[in-house]
């Protein structure tokens, strides 16, 4: 199982949208993440937007690609989009990048 952290932005003064939008995420987008295989998904937001995100899957790339497939991914993407910092031309799944793991407490 792999373990995946990442990295995003919020735009500062789109912080309580964000936290309000996932206080309800979609039922449809609940289904295909866990069925696309992310597991043990969560995001933490501070203030100023710095966002962590952090899953575990048997194959990331895999994962991702299984989202890219779905409807209501680009449609949440879409709606998600505007609320983050500078994505370099890309939607949000996109700009994920995961970090090193440098030490993991079994």
């Amino acid at each position: 199982m792999q373990r995946v952290c990442f990295l995003l932005k919020v735009r500062e003064d789109r912080v309580a949208e964000y936290r309000e939008r996932h206080a309800s995420v979609w039922p449809e987008m609940r289904e295909a993440l866990s069925s696309t295989g992310w597991h043990n998904y969560s995001l933490f937001l501070r203030e100023d937007g710095l966002l962590v995100g952090y899953l575990e899957t048997e194959d990331f790339e895999a994962a991702r690609a299984g989202m890219e497939t779905t409807e209501v991914n680009g449609r949440w993407q879409a709606e998600m989009g505007p609320l983050f910092e500078t994505l370099d031309g890309s939607r949000p799944d996109e700009a994920m990048k995961p970090l090193t793991e440098v030490f993991h407490l079994a």
